[in-house]
């Protein structure tokens, strides 16, 4: 074979470049001159910064809320707060369950009155809480259970999220447990809350003991040093630490998800590990091949921090791409997603090539006899990308077919809302939650409240409500104009109010409380009505979702295919590239489908199966796991890139980047899916559904689309792979931050001692 030209000046094939690295120009070379001219003063002010991180990020999870699924603005947004602020005992957050102490008495017993009339007084007298209503005081047999064997207080504790969890936590140990004749449980949508944030909480601190030893073992294995595995950990807990900071001080000025800590767990220990990973196989590399230490940092900051920066610069972008949607619960993770990527690469940029300089040689040091020792590495990763070159239609066509038919499921997804069965079962808040759903007659805790706005009569508004009263799934009707059940007045109008309660016995977040929601909402008034509640919130979340999403992933492809130009000089491969990492995520939609919708494996893995799966829980996935996919795409194609520039063949170049990149790119993967995995041992069902989620995603990216998919689409497309309009190119190498630097390694046999593609 006679070795072909290279697109692009090339090195000699038996050594560095002799120019110094740190002579480069440009924004790369001034960050490696910082770095390798000052590192101890770049570490002391880092150890600073991160010492400051830990005083700022405490108790940051303190002020997190778990709420954020309403769109501002939508009718169910507007009528709740317009009855929050107007009727407040019309949207109750806290519920007493209250029981005979006894057992064998029924709520109506007279002691039992007595002694749950005391406890409404009371909690009517707190300063924090409004609109307290009871069985005992209005007879309402909706707040009796069907045996006599329960009933409920009803209150609305006032103030925004983080007033409601603060009073909660002042009520709880006064008003749970023994009261005289009853005893009470606490429930609603308050506890349910707090619940929440505390199990979470206690979960994050148990994922980051197991994720932290764990990862620490892996990576001795890949690097067989204690040193060289040491600095991708600490990089880690650096950006993790730094990204707590940031969300405590976004907390100070809008609303911050409880999800958003574990997503910076998750990013800063997988990103940060990943990219210090990445850098730390490249300056040892640089190191084999004869560079001193600072040479060797420089060359990896503009070869592998390259590919780190326009990684980084990916997954930001597919994070941030949850800005447009109205939820505060997906702007907050845009927020911690942005903050914690933009971390993790500052701090390998920055922090670890300092302390590689420090340490030199001795990066290598305190070898382990684990790990990788000798021999040829990346062998098998280029014996596999050889045949499946040479089997390409066979495995692009099967490995295709494969991903689709495990995606299969999410045809049949439903979408809902989260409830109370994410928590544990043990957890009071669901007790309360599942004694209302199963012995009350239709639950007041997910009840509908419509708005009454504008002049009525009397006899109009009785019309409507008994038109109401007919729908299916309702209970009964109540408001200005009585109560009515099956289109019938069962009693006179109560006090005057400006709103109309609906009780319907259909699950709150259920397509037949959704369908409830747009019937009634569709029920002729010659006034204005809103409706709300639970099953209207899940109608306008899903309809405001559906709306923002096209934005979502327009942003993602269009800035995807930009930055991939950008790195590769290639019109195709990034359409390629959009193309293949949406393909990775089919395996984790159909198992969100089959084990958290469907319910298999709800038993091993300790959750309780609702039907249906969260509105916005899937977005976020899907920006998460793309992003992370790109991350390793953008790993492998930037060597596939260079190892083309140095030899100017094809399917050599492919070959040898996944060779360069195939192990360290499985070692990144299984360190990211331990920590996600370890995310995943959440007791909270949302929770555990993001971590294993995308841990399957990210393992089928690098171990499947990586190693398979990728190599035979790029046989198939051929040197047209490269391929560029000449303005595109020119503005390519403007504007693309092209590397600076070539090195061939003594462990890679260069062309001229044999073909990597087997050809003559």
């Amino acid at each position: 074979m006679t070795p072909q030209t290279s697109p692009t000046s090339q090195t000699s094939p038996s050594s560095p470049t002799s120019s110094s690295p740190q002579s480069a120009a440009g924004p790369r070379g001034r960050v490696a001159r910082a770095v390798t001219t000052r590192p101890r003063l770049l570490l002391l002010l880092i150890l600073l910064l991160t010492a400051g991180a830990v005083v700022v990020g405490g108790g940051v999870a303190e002020r997190m809320s778990s709420g954020g699924s309403q769109i501002p603005g939508s009718e169910s947004s507007y009528a709740t707060a317009e009855l929050e602020r107007r009727w407040p005992a019309s949207q109750p957050n806290l519920l007493l369950l209250v029981s005979p102490r006894d057992g064998t008495r029924d709520v109506d017993d007279p002691a039992v009155a007595s002694a749950a009339r005391d406890l409404a007084r009371q909690l009517a007298d707190e300063e924090a809480v409004l609109g307290v209503v009871s069985y005992w005081q209005t007879e309402d047999t909706a707040l009796r259970a069907r045996d006599g064997g329960e009933a409920l207080i009803t209150a609305r504790i006032k103030g925004d999220e983080d007033a409601v969890d603060d009073a909660l936590e002042a009520l709880e140990p006064r008003y749970r447990g023994a009261h005289g004749a009853v005893d009470v449980r606490l429930g609603g949508p308050a506890a349910v809350r707090h619940a929440s944030q505390e199990v979470i909480a206690d979960d994050l601190v148990r994922a980051e003991v197991i994720a932290l030893p764990v990862t620490l073992v892996l990576l001795v294995v890949v690097f067989g040093s204690a040193v060289a595995a040491a600095l991708p950990l600490l990089v880690g807990i650096v950006s993790v630490l730094g990204t707590n900071a940031v969300l405590r001080v976004i907390t100070e000025f809008t609303d911050v998800s409880v999800y958003a800590q574990n997503l910076t767990t998750a990013l800063g220990l997988g990103l940060a590990i990943d990219y210090a990973l990445f850098l730390v196989r490249r300056h040892r590399e640089e190191l084999a091949a004869g560079r001193d230490p600072r040479d060797a940092v420089a060359v990896t900051l503009r070869t592998a921090g390259r590919t780190v920066l326009y990684s980084a610069l990916t997954v930001a972008v597919c994070l941030a791409s949850m800005l447009v949607f109205e939820q505060y619960f997906l702007r907050s993770l845009a927020y911690a997603g942005i903050a914690v990527v933009l971390i993790s690469a500052a701090a390998s940029l920055v922090a670890l090539p300092a302390a590689l300089v420090l340490l030199g040689h001795r990066v290598n040091a305190l070898r382990l006899p684990v790990g990788r020792r000798g021999g040829n590495p990346g062998a098998g990763w280029a014996r596999l990308a050889r045949l499946v070159m040479r089997r390409a239609p066979l495995f692009a066509v099967g490995t295709v077919a494969v991903l689709l038919a495990l995606g299969l499921p999410f045809k049949d997804v439903r979408f809902g809302t989260a409830d109370d069965r994410q928590l544990p079962s043990s957890t009071e808040a669901r007790f309360v939650q599942e004694e209302l759903r199963n012995e009350f007659p239709g639950s007041p805790g997910s009840a509908l409240a419509v708005l009454v706005e504008g002049k009525q009569a009397a006899k109009a508004l009785a019309e409507y409500s008994g038109e109401v009263s007919r729908l299916a799934h309702v209970v009964q009707v109540a408001g200005p104009a009585g109560r009515f059940v099956d289109g019938k007045r069962v009693d006179d109008a109560p006090p005057a109010v400006g709103y109309v309660s609906v009780l319907h016995s259909a699950e709150s977040a259920s397509p037949q409380s959704v369908s409830l929601v747009k019937k009634i909402r569709s029920v002729p008034a010659s006034f204005e009505t809103s409706v709300t509640g639970p099953a209207a919130v899940l109608a306008d979340t899903q309809h405001g979702t559906a709306e923002r999403l096209p934005w979502a992933l327009a942003v993602i492809a269009v800035t995807t295919l930009i930055l991939v130009f950008l790195l590769t000089g290639s019109v195709l491969l990034p359409l390629l590239t959009v193309v293949v990492n949406g393909l990775s995520l089919t395996a984790m939609f159909g198992a969100v489908v089959w084990v958290f919708q469907d319910g298999h494996l709800s038993g091993a893995l300790g959750f309780t199966p609702t039907g249906d799966i969260e509105t916005a829980l899937p977005v976020l996935m899907f920006c998460v796991a793309f992003g992370l996919s790109m991350d390793y795409g953008v790993f492998l194609v930037s060597r596939i890139k260079e190892e083309y520039e140095i030899g100017g063949d094809h399917r050599d170049a492919v070959v040898l980047g996944i060779r360069r990149t195939g192990g360290l790119i499985t070692a990144a993967a299984l360190i990211l899916a331990v920590v996600m995995v370890a995310i995943g041992t959440s007791r909270v069902t949302n929770i555990k559904m993001l971590g294993l989620g995308v841990g399957l995603a990210v393992l089928m990216d690098a171990m499947v689309v990586r190693a398979l998919l990728v190599p035979a689409v790029l046989r198939l497309t051929g040197r047209a792979t490269w391929w560029a309009p000449a303005p595109l190119r020119r503005l390519q190498r403007r504007v693309g931050l092209e590397e600076e630097a070539r090195t061939t390694y003594p462990d890679i046999p260069t062309r001229t001692e044999r073909p990597v593609s087997g050809r003559t």
